[in-house]
């Protein structure tokens, strides 16, 4: 069964929809961001978290008004429900910006849509109990956004964890597809919580590795166990915390800031390195050279690398051939 619905979104509750799901890579054969997809996704994913979230906060402020009143038990209903939707659910149904949707829903979505229609409503509509919805989903910080998205994933990586059981998958981020058998040791958000990571050692080449669980595919939790190595799983929980995006040996590097460059190095957050000291004007790390060089690539002349020297040719090549380009 396929059903089209319309709903009502504010301009901003729909970006930041637009950007997860670009974040998290639902596409059409086109490139362009598949949102449809995306909030059936949310929508079946998300839907008994956030009702049971919903009954558990109405059912507590209910109680609270008991214990401290003397109203009946349909009374302080009422009001616990008064009390969020003017406190806790901002109310923007009258907002001139809001945007029409066409939702296009089947299955395990259309399903949901029709239990939510049939007793879930009361003085609300369609829309806006998806928009609260859709709200309450974006308040979650993003790492746990993408758990709730990609929840068939996560549950089976966690099964696999728990059990210390060989996973296989397939992963696109090279741009081919390709197979992995991998020993799971740790799941990780990113140091910003964008994404998470799963840290893992390959099974081929006997190296660890790091995935973004985002961009597993095919995911498949074989019968096959594996002994912890206590070397790796040192090795990984510190990656973990540091930089669960990359495994890399790290490097020493030295590099040179200028005083815009310790400007610019205070507020690019994404992917920083974390400085092991300075001296005056040059900061010292113990990173990975590759995520070295995507961070500082963005520095221009506010940033020399001086150490090691690998890193400070890769940048100068970076440099090199984009001149060579914009020369033409």
């Amino acid at each position: 069964m396929t059903e089209k619905y319309k709903i009502y979104l504010s301009e901003d509750t729909r970006t930041r929809l637009i950007n997860d799901a670009e974040l998290f890579e639902f596409t059409k054969k086109d490139g362009s961001v598949n949102l449809n997809a995306f909030i059936k996704t949310l929508i079946v994913n998300y839907f008994d978290q956030y009702r049971h979230d919903s009954e558990h906060l109405l059912l507590n402020i209910t109680n609270d008004l008991k214990s401290m009143t003397s109203m009946t038990g349909k009374d302080a209903e009422l009001l616990a429900e008064k009390i969020i939707s003017t406190y806790v659910k901002p109310d923007d149904r009258h907002s001139t910006k809001n945007i029409a949707l066409s939702l296009t829903v089947s299955g395990s979505s259309y399903g949901i849509i029709r239990i939510i229609e049939n007793n879930l409503l009361k003085d609300t509509s369609l829309s806006q109990y998806l928009k609260d919805m859709f709200k309450s989903y974006l308040s979650i910080p993003r790492s746990e956004r993408e758990a709730i998205i990609f929840k068939d994933t996560y549950d089976d990586i966690k099964r696999a964890l728990k059990e210390h059981r060989i996973m296989s998958f397939t992963n696109t981020t090279s741009g081919e597809e390709q197979s992995y058998f991998v020993e799971p040791y740790v799941i990780a958000p990113s140091k910003e919580e964008q994404c998470n990571y799963l840290l893992c050692n390959d099974k081929a080449i006997q190296k660890p590795r790091t995935f973004r669980i985002s961009r597993l595919r095919s995911v498949f939790v074989t019968k096959d166990t594996f002994s912890i190595d206590d070397g790796i799983l040192k090795e990984l929980r510190e990656k973990a915390i540091r930089s669960p995006h990359s495994v890399s040996p790290d490097v020493h590097a030295v590099v040179r800031l200028t005083e815009f460059g310790i400007k610019k190095f205070k507020v690019v957050t994404k992917n920083r390195p974390i400085v092991s000291k300075t001296e005056g004007d040059l900061y010292h790390f113990d990173w990975p050279e590759l995520q070295l060089e995507e961070y500082f690539k963005r520095f221009g002349r506010d940033a020399l690398v001086l150490e090691p020297e690998t890193l400070k040719e890769r940048i100068r090549k970076y440099y090199y051939y984009g001149l060579r380009e914009y020369s033409k």
